[in-house]
């Protein structure tokens, strides 16, 4: 009797049409607006030389978004960089255009009562390019003769030391010659001596098409300023139109966003409902991958490994003809850069550099350098609890780190993924720039929402079919058979966290089937028979192993095995309108066969649940021969070797992390594994369904024998018991 599948609830619904409808209009992405960019914006005069602002809505912006304290900066999250930055960038406007004088003076009181936390603010968390755009400010204030900001408070005059020996360290030339993060801090370079006189004509070639100087609003205010080139007035004019007087503080974010909210619906284990909008997301990724990778936005010549390393690994996992060569640009000796000069590194991008340098194939030796360098960088910040990031302010970044290297890819499993990240999700993320920014695309509420409901549903339904297995379980009295019911919560839980999805009841308990519990390898005689279900019960064998077995008893055995793949073709008929009866009951034939001796065929237990869960899928029809195709026995072949070495290392009470990873001869099949199921190959005649079976599968038994019994167990308690909150 089929179970019941729970129903979507209106919730659910909901939620998926919300987020299909922010998926859909991503346009350049959502970002939150910039305070001090707004100020910069401010700062454009007339262009027909009248003494006005050219956009005042710049001013009536920042006249209407002054915090309670006199501040400016994001309400909810206080750091002295950037509320400082933020604070005197909105009085210097305002006072550059004498209005709102109120205004200025409570913003001068914030900067005279707080300027002394800068000091004890955490360097880690010092927005982009401070000490060289504040010293800038400062002097505009100055210049304005804005009185009561300490100019000569100690630690304004450190924040001066330090711009001037970072500057020493700038080659003139570069600024000139290539997109460089100095660029995109341009409005704190003009007066810089050591620097010299900016050369425009020079600067201006290093424009994004769209006109800005590395998609910085306040860095093509101050070209706009210096030269009224029509190309950055066309883009601020553009960016105030978008965000109604407002600026944000990078524009547009098209690939982050677009890359970010696809790796957050993968990582919550809600993708699925979102195929056509993620194919969408991806393809525009890809459209504009370079062979330097990605940055944020669209057709920029500088390109960061933060965006190239998560376009690298989610383009491969979906299909697309990616390779990792862009990583070469930021490999600076044994060790990995955010960005071409950047003199140090952050845990958020290096671990998205882990992260893409496990889905890596053979002879990769970037990806392998990455994966080296990664782990360790990763592994010696959490031993020494560094952990805090230069571009993310995230109270879970430490948990998702740490997860993320107790539980390598290879070694997880879809529900436990999405377990962990749901716990770990931020959906209240802040990102560093030159000021705080959040983007709605990425910190969505709704995300983890539907998140926590199709967990907490999905879950549901596994705990009703654990009950009900416990049922079958007992009245098979599958213990008498060796089964016992700890190895038989172990198969389901992870056949279950494996294909999780509601609806594939009928390809669970067909794994669960030919779990270790029932692999029974004995020897036996072939006893014929000519009717009925021949193709199984021809296999209905007398025992004359030393078990001792009856053909009583391995005749229920065999029951219990017809009476699973009923059910299961049931289910699959009701879900994909087929029957795949007669496929089923070959491939389970002929795997019988093998066990007693007469099969010429290699047919084993990867094969077998690869071959089930594809056949109950509706990935193979009967009038397909997918199971003889060359890719698919090689695949088969490749497979069945891993799962065997995988094998051996539970045989022996060992582990797979006991073998160093590097020179693993099972990480290296899975890399070719990788490869098969993953690059596209238009000679292959397989679907992408087919061949990811493959993965899913002997990921699962890469799994088991990676971990602990007791790690297993807790796994266990917590993705098939604990309800998510």
């Amino acid at each position: 009797m089929p179970l019941p599948v729970i129903n979507k609830s209106h919730e659910i619904y909901d939620s998926i049409d919300y987020i299909k409808n922010i998926l859909s209009s991503m346009d350049d992405g959502r970002i939150s607006v910039s305070p001090y960019d707004t100020a910069w914006v401010s700062f454009i005069r007339d262009f027909q030389g009248r003494n006005i602002p050219q956009f005042p809505s710049s001013i009536e912006w920042i006249s209407n978004n002054q915090l309670t304290d006199g501040s400016w900066g994001d309400e909810h999250y206080f750091l002295a960089y950037d509320r400082l930055l933020n604070t005197l960038a909105c009085v210097v406007a305002l006072r550059y255009w004498n209005v709102h004088g109120d205004k200025s003076d409570r913003g001068i009181s914030f900067i005279k009562d707080n300027i002394s936390k800068l000091g004890d603010a955490s360097p880690e968390h010092m927005t982009c390019g401070f000490e060289v755009v504040f010293p800038a400010l400062l002097k505009r204030a100055k210049d304005l003769n804005i009185d009561g900001i300490p100019y000569d408070a100690p630690v304004i005059q450190h924040i001066f030391d330090v711009r001037d020996r970072k500057m020493k360290r700038v080659p003139k030339e570069l600024l000139h010659e290539v997109p460089t993060c100095l660029l995109h801090n341009l409005e704190g370079l003009g007066d810089l001596k050591s620097l010299g006189k900016l050369e425009w004509p020079k600067i201006l070639k290093l424009q994004t098409p769209k006109g800005s100087f590395i998609t910085s609003p306040a860095a093509t205010c101050y070209a706009i300023t210096e030269t009224n080139d029509q190309d950055c007035i066309d883009f601020i004019q553009y960016v105030v139109q978008k965000f109604n007087g407002g600026a944000p503080t990078v524009y547009p974010v098209d690939i982050y966003a677009r890359l970010w909210a696809v790796d957050r619906l993968e990582r919550l284990g809600i993708s699925r409902f979102f195929e056509p909008e993620i194919k969408n997301c991806l393809d525009h990724v890809y459209s504009f991958w370079t062979e330097k990778g990605v940055f944020s936005a669209r057709n920029s010549e500088f390109c960061d490994i933060d965006d190239t390393s998560m376009g690298i690994r989610l383009l491969r996992l979906h299909g697309y003809n990616i390779t990792p060569n862009a990583l070469r640009i930021f490999k600076n000796g044994d060790e990995f850069t955010c960005y071409v000069g950047q003199g140090f590194e952050s845990p958020s991008p290096i671990f998205n550099l882990y992260r893409a340098s496990q889905v890596l194939f053979p002879g990769e030796t970037i990806l392998e350098e990455a994966k080296q360098f990664s782990y360790n960088f990763l592994k010696q910040r959490v031993d020494k609890n560094e952990l805090l990031d230069k571009w993310l302010i995230s109270k879970h970044l430490p948990s998702e780190i740490k997860c993320g290297l107790e539980i390598p890819w290879y070694a997880s499993l879809p529900r436990l993924e999405a377990r962990f990240y749901i716990e770990n999700y931020g959906a209240d993320d802040i990102w560093i720039g030159k000021s705080l920014y959040r983007m709605p695309e990425i910190n969505e509420e709704r995300y983890l929402e539907l998140g926590k409901l199709d967990y907490n549903r999905c879950q549901a339904q596994h705990q009703m079919e654990w009950n009900h297995m416990q049922q079958w379980y007992e009245h098979s009295n599958l213990e008498e058979f060796g089964v016992s019911k700890k190895e038989f919560l172990l198969a389901f839980f992870v056949a279950s966290s494996s294909v999780f999805e509601q609806e594939r009841y009928g390809e669970r308990i067909a794994w669960i089937l030919r779990s270790k519990g029932l692999n029974y390898r004995r020897n036996y005689k072939t006893n014929k028979a000519e009717n009925g279900k021949s193709r199984i019960f021809s296999h209905t064998l007398v025992l004359t192993s030393s078990s001792g077995y009856s053909y009583t008893k391995v005749h229920r055995l065999i029951a219990i095995l017809l009476e699973t793949l009923q059910e299961s073709t049931t289910h699959a008929l009701d879900r994909i309108g087929v029957d795949v009866s007669n496929l089923l009951l070959d491939l389970w034939g002929a795997w019988l066969k093998k066990l007693t001796g007469e099969g010429d065929d290699e047919i084993e237990q990867v094969e077998l649940i690869v071959g089930t869960l594809n056949i109950c899928g509706g990935h193979i029809s009967p009038k397909d021969d997918k199971l003889s195709h060359d890719e698919y026995r090689t695949l088969c072949r490749l497979s069945n070797k891993i799962c065997h070495q995988l094998a051996e290392f539970e045989n022996r009470n060992k582990k797979v992390n006991d073998v160093e990873w590097t020179t693993s001869e099972i990480d290296k099949d899975m890399q070719l594994l990788l490869k098969l199921v993953l690059h596209p190959n238009s000679s292959c005649n397989l679907s992408k369904d087919v061949k990811q079976t493959f993965f899913v599968v002997v990921r699962a038994f890469y799994y088991k024998a990676y971990f602990a019994t007791e790690q297993i167990d807790s796994h266990i308690s917590k993705v098939l018991f604990e309800k998510v909150v």
